[in-house]
């Protein structure tokens, strides 16, 4: 079975009854994303930047970012967000560059140093640290 159909196959309904039954979804969500890796990395041909387990750890990241959430009607719709974000990704309505930039260098995997403010004044530091969205 290839990927696509794995995922029209996991839809997320509309309303989770309970908070468990709104866990169960993220945990399929969750092993959804790990089965198409091997299809995205594929398709973008990540082998030479990143390994399908940064990438696993990369999504379940983003995962833990929300683990404080408790409403269900949030979690559905946090779901919703992440099986669009993974059907773009897999229809390649996203470029090679997009998924670097977003899971690889962005928020997934590697981590701001702080090595770019060496050898800059106060002020600067001051100023950039002020004006970051």
């Amino acid at each position: 079975m290839s990927a696509p159909f794995t995922l029209r196959k996991i839809g997320v309904p509309p309303n989770s009854a309970n908070l468990t039954e709104a866990r169960r979804r993220v945990f399929d969500f969750f092993r959804a994303a790990c089965r198409s890796l091997p299809t995205v990395m594929d398709i973008y041909n990540l082998q030479d930047v990143v390994a399908p387990s940064q990438l696993r750890f990369a999504i379940s990241a983003q995962i833990r970012n929300n683990a404080h959430i408790t409403d269900p009607k949030v979690i559905d719709l946090l779901l919703f967000k992440g099986m669009e974000e993974l059907t773009d990704i897999v229809d390649h309505a996203k470029q090679r560059h997009h998924i670097i930039g977003q899971y690889v260098v962005g928020e997934g995997l590697v981590q701001n140093t702080g090595s770019k403010d060496q050898g800059k004044s106060d002020f600067l530091k001051n100023f950039y640290t002020s004006n970051y969205f």
